[in-house]
């Protein structure tokens, strides 16, 4: 799949358009990602830097995200032994962590959007993986893990030049893959997280920054993380 992101601009330090990147000339404007179908002509406003990053990635070619998380988890003990088994299956860790290098690989695959994320922890490197893709209702759906554990439907906007998503629902995934396939189970309002995640760049320090946050009812800030990164596109080697 052959697809023309919005913008064509490589990395953009402080704002400042750069010869256009060959890896995206001459592609089809027939197909978009799944957050450029949500946002339909809001995607102009956002940042030339963010609408290459949340347009389809080239067939053949990668997006390179590397940076530094300020923090990435959570402080709350109860939590360890749900978060031991998401962790294993590369959604969510336990234990809060600071000024963790990290790097992202984006890709589009089938129409969807995957991410691969490895953190490069004290413990070891470990990675967080999801899919994100177009529901019918026109919102983007996140599904996490390997295998799929978890889900999450977002409405999608812009906030001055900014991406913001707020979950709408979240489902948990159980069961093995097999001929009954997986339970989905839809979690109740009243024990339901809701995920925030807002995405912009940063011009003065010519750093994209993603800040994302996961609370609880009647609990408060279950899990975050907050951080900066630049972004590429290259050849997938």
């Amino acid at each position: 799949m052959r697809s023309q992101p919005r913008n064509s601009l490589n990395e953009v330090p402080g704002g400042e358009a750069i010869a256009p990147d060959p890896i995206l000339a001459g592609m089809s404007p027939t197909s978009r990602s799944p957050y450029e179908r949500a946002l339909g002509s809001q995607v102009a406003q956002l940042h030339p830097v963010l609408q290459r990053y949340f347009a389809a990635i080239p067939e053949g070619s990668v997006g390179i995200g590397e940076g530094i998380f300020d923090c990435f988890g959570t402080d709350r003990r109860w939590l360890r032994p749900v978060l031991a088994i998401l962790g294993r299956c590369h959604v969510i860790i336990p234990g809060m962590h600071s000024q963790v290098p990290f790097r992202v690989e984006n890709r589009t695959v089938d129409g969807a959007q995957t991410a691969t994320r490895t953190l490069n922890l004290k413990s070891g490197p470990w990675s967080m993986v999801d899919a994100v893709s177009l529901s019918r209702s026109g919102r983007v759906v996140d599904v996490l893990g390997r295998p799929a554990v978890v889900d999450a439907d977002f409405d999608v906007a812009t906030v001055d030049g900014g991406l913001s998503l707020r979950s709408r629902s979240v489902a948990v995934r159980l069961g093995v893959t097999g001929r009954l396939g997986r339970i989905r189970l839809p979690l109740p309002s009243f024990i339901r997280p809701v995920i925030v995640l807002s995405e912009r760049f940063d011009a003065e320090a010519a750093r994209q920054r993603v800040d994302l946050t996961v609370d609880m009812p009647a609990v408060g800030r279950i899990y975050q993380y907050r951080g900066t990164f630049t972004y590429r596109i290259e050849e997938a080697k």
